[in-house]
C-alpha cells in the first residue's frame, strides 16, 4: 500500500515542465499527471466534481453545507525548465537523500508548487475517507502553466465568476515558516501575503545603422543600452515601508530587542529609517521596501563582427504595492535619461489590493498555522516578493492570502527556480496538517 510520501515521489517524476512559448510544451505529460491524480486519490475524485480549465488547469469542487463564502485552496502544477548537469541529483527522479529528521526529498517542484498541491490532495483525501462535510464549498484550483503566468488560473476565475462565486477565503503559495528574515527577530515567523508585487517587463531599445564592427561609430547601440543598463542600476527605486510591511513590523514588534522593539512599533514615524536599513539586509529584505528592477535578457549583432543596428535588453520589474505600471516607467525614463533609448511595454500588471490582516478569514489561517505547524510561531502579514496565480482571484474575492505552510531554510528557498530544490520529508508532512486544519476550520 502506497504512503502519502511514495504518492508525492510519483507526481513529482512527471517533468509537467511550462515554457512562455507553449508549441515546447508536452500536453502529454499534463495528461500523465491529471490520470495519476485520479489513480492516487480516487475518493476525491468519486466525490468531488471536476472541471477541466484551459485544457490542463483543473478545478474541483467539494459541496458543502452551505455554498456562501467558499474556501479556495490553489497549488500549480507545472514547474520551470531544469538544467539537469547543475543539479546533484536527477531534477524528475525524486530521491530521499539521508536518513530520520535529516531526509531531504530532491526533486523540481518539491516546494514550488508540488509540495502544496499534493499535500492538499492528501488532506482531502483523508477527510473524504472519513466522511467528513465540510461546512461551505471547498474548491481545489490547479492551474497549468503559473510559471509563465499563463491562461489557466484566469479561466478557472472566468469560469467561477460566470457562476457568480465570491469566496470568502483564497490561499495560495506564498510566503512560508522561515526565521532570520527580520533582523533582531529570532522567532519563527509564518510570513502571510496579505498583497503581492505587480509585474511588468520593460523593453529597452537602442537603435543604429549598423556595419562592419571594424569600424564603430563613437558611440554604438550597444554602448548606449550599456550605459541605460548602468545608470538604472545607479537610480535604483526609492525605498518606504508599505502598509503591510508596517503592519509585519509591529506584529513582530513584541518579539525584538531595544531599541528595535520601538523602531519597529513606530513604524509610521520610523518608516524611513528602517526601509534604509532594510536594503542593507540582503536581496530579501530589500525587496519588501522598494519596486526592483533587473536586467534579464540582452540581444545585439547577429554575429561578432557585425555592428548590432537594433541592441534589445528586457528590465524584469517588481512593482512594490502604492507604485503603478505609469510611475514605474516614468522611474527608467528619468533613470535613463536618453531619448535615444525607446521603452516598450511588452506585459504588466499593477500591485494587487491588499487582503485584510484582521478578521475570521485571517484568523482561520493563523489557527491553523499555530495548531499544526508550531506554538511557537508568529503569523504575520507581509508583501509577498514574486507574483502567483492568486492575483486572477482579487477579482472574485476581498481575501486572496499567499501562504506555503513549510519551515524553510535560506537554502531551501534559494533553491527555488534554481538547481538541488529540495524539501525536509517530515516538513512536507506537517504541510498536510496544516491544510487538513484550515479545511476542518472552515
Amino acid at each position: 500500500m502506497s504512503t502519502p510520501l511514495d504518492r508525492f515521489r510519483e507526481l513529482l517524476s512527471i517533468p509537467t515542465v511550462s515554457y512562455a512559448d507553449e508549441s515546447r510544451m508536452d500536453a502529454s505529460v499534463f495528461d500523465e499527471f491529471h490520470s495519476a491524480l485520479e489513480r492516487l486519490y480516487p475518493k476525491t475524485h468519486e466525490r468531488l466534481e471536476r472541471d477541466v480549465i484551459a485544457r490542463h488547469s483543473l478545478l474541483y469542487r467539494w459541496p458543502g453545507a452551505s455554498s456562501e463564502d467558499p474556501l479556495v485552496l490553489m497549488a500549480h502544477m507545472d514547474v520551470v525548465p531544469v538544467v539537469e548537469a547543475e543539479w546533484q541529483h536527477p531534477p524528475f527522479g525524486a530521491e530521499i537523500v539521508g536518513e530520520g529528521e535529516d531526509a531531504e526529498l530532491h526533486a523540481r517542484g518539491a516546494i514550488d508548487d508540488k509540495g502544496s498541491l499534493v499535500a492538499i490532495f492528501e488532506a482531502v483525501e483523508t477527510l473524504v475517507a472519513e466522511g467528513f462535510t465540510p461546512a461551505r464549498d471547498i474548491y481545489l484550483s490547479f492551474g497549468h502553466n503559473e510559471e509563465t503566468a499563463g491562461d489557466g488560473a484566469r479561466g478557472i476565475v472566468a469560469h467561477l465568476e460566470e457562476r457568480g462565486i465570491h469566496p470568502g477565503l483564497v490561499l495560495d503559495e506564498g510566503g512560508a515558516v522561515v526565521e532570520g528574515i527580520i533582523p533582531g527577530v529570532d522567532v519563527p515567523t509564518a510570513m502571510v501575503g496579505v498583497a503581492e508585487r505587480g509585474v511588468m517587463t520593460l523593453v529597452m531599445t537602442v537603435r543604429e545603422q549598423g556595419g562592419h564592427a571594424s569600424t564603430p561609430p563613437a558611440m554604438p547601440a550597444t554602448a548606449r543600452l550599456a550605459r541605460a543598463i548602468d545608470r538604472l542600476r545607479r537610480k535604483p527605486f526609492p525605498t518606504r515601508l508599505a502598509p503591510p510591511v508596517r503592519a509585519m513590523l509591529a506584529t513582530l514588534s513584541p518579539h525584538a530587542p531595544e531599541p528595535l522593539r520601538t523602531l519597529f512599533r513606530r513604524g509610521e514615524i520610523t518608516g524611513p529609517l528602517l526601509a534604509g536599513a532594510f536594503t542593507l539586509g540582503g536581496p530579501e529584505t530589500n525587496a519588501m521596501v522598494r519596486t526592483t528592477a533587473v536586467v534579464t535578457e540582452l540581444s545585439g549583432a547577429p554575429g561578432e563582427n557585425v555592428l548590432a543596428t537594433t541592441a534589445k535588453a528586457s528590465v524584469n520589474i517588481r512593482l512594490l504595492t502604492g507604485d503603478t505600471i505609469d510611475s514605474a516607467t516614468a522611474h527608467v525614463r528619468r533613470a535613463v535619461a536618453d531619448e535615444k533609448v525607446e521603452l516598450e511595454i511588452r506585459h504588466a500588471s499593477n500591485p494587487s489590493p491588499v487582503s485584510p490582516w484582521r478578521g475570521e478569514p485571517w484568523r482561520r489561517i493563523a489557527g491553523a498555522v499555530v495548531s499544526t505547524l508550531g506554538g511557537d510561531i508568529v503569523p504575520t502579514p507581509y508583501v509577498q516578493l514574486g507574483a502567483s496565480d492568486s492575483r486572477w482571484f482579487t477579482a472574485i474575492s476581498d481575501h486572496v492570502y499567499r501562504f506555503t505552510p513549510f519551515h524553510l531554510t535560506r537554502s531551501e528557498r534559494d533553491a527555488l527556480h534554481s538547481h538541488n530544490e529540495r524539501i525536509r520529508v517530515e516538513v512536507w508532512l506537517r504541510g498536510i496538517g496544516f491544510y487538513r486544519a484550515l479545511i476542518e476550520a472552515s
